[in-house]
């Protein structure tokens, strides 16, 4: 449905859509058909970004697709700055001033200026040539001289809207064109911005490297410094601290700290083993031959313990020497000499009563030797091990700071290799040449095919589109209503019959109805008049009184109301048409009736008067800013009213339209139904929003709306 209404708008607005393109189309044409030939050229450079021929660096190696992109976008970007077309135009102005072949005639500008100023404007271009510098528009001359550039076309703006600059796919390279009306130009403008960007990037990548490589060649020194005094630091606290390789000298300890443990650990073993083991045999003696054996070798048991006492000083010094091996043949030696005194107390033992328990004796000595040996062994063992783990806890606390020092030169060390490798990086890059290279001069090339044709057309299309855009928006920022749907639907009220739009002027009732006379406008209008009589004879039934209002002035009040009159006495209906409307008598002007309302309710008028046999009859009035109740009283005017009932078989009255409320409420009260007029292409807001709501407030009485100055295309299917 929407679609239907645009399109319908689209129609009546046709000539927009076909005369403004058309006029936009002419003015294109005479506008580009003097547009001279344009040439276009190209360039190429390669950057060394992908091509892995031109990577020397394993840093270059395996980067993702991201970051190439990132460089190239950041390398066009750096192509179009200022100082790179700064320079560009300024030589293509040198060029033109000094070449016998300029790119472009000389501007008014230029011709108007003085030899002088001209030879003026070439220095200051060559200066800043030289010193690659750009013109500094706060200074008056040189803003001066920055106009000359514009004049011509060639500053750095009207110069850059006419590059394109792009990568190649995914290549490594960077293509350039430039488009103009001179092919020598086109190729000049290229090569230059690409040597120029050339010469740029290549200082600007080598002052950045060589900055690069003097700080981390400063940074390098610091780090080797902070390296060396911590090693220092390091060195001086194992010399002060006798420190040699503490990791060493605790395994050295901890094994001798096993080591002792384990033989103070057989020593006391020893010692109980050896006790338990004289006492057994003390125990195979009775206390008579303990005495006998005491007496008899008690000389030799005094040399058995001073050697015994011997033994036992060796063998302490031997522990505390850490069993030296001289002090072990010593003690070697003592224990033979022990070993033969044991031997000579036997001997003696041989003529005894107790001969027999000789062996017994002889275990006895050498049992209680080697106890004495493990008991003399203990206390020397239990000292060196108590020596032995005060060194050991000694070296704690310097394990702690030596640890410190150790992993301070540590990290101080691995900061200074990264630092050397990345001045070794940077240092290798810095030696290498620029990889940007120019593979392809631009070169002076043909003539493009002509754009006017084009330009032309696109004038025609856009200017259609535009008016299409603007059509649209006024379609929907429409509010109006177009069609009976649409009135339904905004004042949820009937509508009974829509009427097309007419020409009053050429519209004669009398002869549409009788006659049959008309065009297919009138005999449309004619045949929807009878679909809206139709629709008012089943909403009225045997009710006869029908006022005919409207929301405002000017809907189409009296043309419907003597349209619809004529209509019901085309079925053979008496009808009568009043004119409610004092304040606008238009029914009374447009019939000329000299029978007034005034008069009949005054009894100025005989019935026979009003009666008109054979066609409509008509109460006019005669105008006045008054109401029906205000002229008349109520009381008087329904029993009038009932009197033309019983005459007539249909009343219409035309009520004055809803802005003038109270005069309309008047005459609705004496309604049995009401018609409301509503010109199609009206809006309902402010007061009329108002108005509907009072329709809606009569229920019932309301018939519904007669919507009057349609627009309609096919009214064949009408007719």
């Amino acid at each position: 449905m929407e679609l239907q209404k645009f399109l319908l708008l689209l129609y009546k607005r046709k000539l927009i859509l076909i005369i403004v393109p058309m006029i936009a189309v002419f003015i294109t044409y005479f506008l580009v058909r003097k547009l001279p030939d344009t040439y276009k050229s190209r360039s190429r450079i390669s950057t060394g970004l992908v091509d892995q021929s031109k990577q020397f660096l394993e840093k270059n190696q395996g980067q993702d697709e991201n970051k190439v992109s990132q460089q190239f976008s950041n390398l066009i970007e750096m192509i179009k700055l200022k100082r790179i077309f700064d320079q560009l135009s300024f030589q293509l102005i040198v060029h033109d001033l000094t070449s016998d072949k300029p790119f472009r005639k000389p501007s008014k500008l230029i011709t108007e200026i003085g030899p002088e100023a001209r030879a003026h404007a070439l220095e200051v271009f060559k200066d800043h040539i030289k010193t690659k510098q750009p013109l500094s528009l706060f200074d008056k001359d040189q803003f001066g001289i920055h106009q000359l550039l514009i004049s011509m076309g060639y500053d750095e703006a009207t110069l850059l809207k006419k590059v394109t600059i792009y990568r190649v796919n995914n290549s490594d390279f960077i293509d350039f064109e430039y488009e103009s009306e001179n092919p020598f130009l086109s190729a000049f403008v290229l090569n230059t911005i690409n040597r120029e960007f050339i010469d740029f990037y290549a200082n600007y990548i080598k002052g950045n490297q060589q900055k690069a490589v003097n700080f981390l060649d400063l940074l390098m020194r610091q780090k080797f410094d902070s390296m060396t005094a911590k090693m220092r630091l390091l060195r001086d606290y194992k010399i002060r601290n006798r420190v040699l390789n503490l990791n060493e000298q605790a395994k050295s300890l901890y094994a001798q700290i096993a080591d002792f443990e384990t033989k103070f650990q057989l020593a006391q073993k020893d010692v109980e083993s050896l006790g338990g083991a004289i006492k057994g045999i003390d125990k195979k003696f009775s206390p008579q031959d303990r005495r006998y054996l005491e007496s008899v070798i008690v000389d030799i048991n005094q040399s058995i313990l001073a050697t015994r006492e011997r033994l036992k000083a060796v063998t302490n010094d031997l522990v505390k020497s850490n069993f030296d091996p001289k002090i072990k043949q010593r003690q070697d030696s003592l224990k033979a000499i022990l070993e033969k005194q044991i031997l000579e107390s036997t001997d003696r033992l041989l003529v005894s009563p107790l001969a027999n328990k000789q062996l017994l004796v002889q275990q006895r000595f050498n049992l209680e030797i080697a106890l004495d040996q493990a008991q003399s062994s203990i206390m020397p063992l239990s000292d060196e091990l108590k020596r032995l783990n005060e060194k050991f806890d000694m070296l704690v606390p310097h394990e702690a700071l030596i640890q410190s020092y150790e992993g301070s030169v540590d990290v101080a060390g691995k900061e200074y290799l990264d630092i050397q490798n990345r001045f070794n990086q940077t240092s290798l890059e810095s030696s290498m040449t620029v990889q940007l290279t120019q593979i392809e001069l631009a070169m002076p090339g043909p003539a493009q095919p002509s754009k006017k044709l084009i330009l032309v057309a696109l004038a025609g299309i856009i200017s259609f589109i535009f008016c299409l855009a603007a059509l649209f928006v006024i379609f929907y920022l429409d509010d109006s209503i177009q069609s009976a749907t649409d009135l339904a639907n905004k004042t949820s009220l009937p509508v009974l019959a829509f009427l097309p739009f007419i020409n009053t002027s050429m519209l004669d009732l009398t002869n549409l109805w009788k006659n049959g006379e008309g065009n297919r406008i009138t005999i449309a209008f004619k045949n929807l008049l009878r679909s809206l009589r139709f629709e008012i004879e089943r909403e009225m039934g045997h009710k006869k009184l029908l006022v005919m209002t409207s929301i405002s002035d000017g809907e189409g009040k009296t043309l419907i109301s003597l349209g619809l009159a004529y209509a019901y006495s085309m079925v053979n209906k008496r009808v009568l048409v009043i004119d409610g409307n004092f304040d606008n008598p238009t029914v009374t002007e447009t019939t000329g009736t000299n029978t007034f309302l005034e008069d009949y309710l005054k009894n100025r008028i005989t019935l026979s008067e009003i009666i008109k046999e054979g066609g409509v009859s008509v109460l006019g009035n005669r105008g006045g800013d008054t109401s029906i109740f205000e002229f008349c009283d109520e009381s008087i005017v329904k029993p009038k009213l009932a009197y033309l009932r019983d005459i007539f078989d249909i009343i219409i009255i035309e009520a004055p339209d809803l802005d003038k409320l109270n005069k309309a409420r008047e005459w609705i009260i004496l309604a049995d139904k009401v018609i409301a007029v509503f010109a199609s292409g009206s809006t309902i807001k402010n007061g009329k929003a108002q108005s509907v709501e009072y329709l809606q407030d009569l229920g019932d009485y309301f018939a519904g709306w007669a919507l009057n100055k349609v627009v309609i295309n096919r009214l064949n299917k009408i007719s």
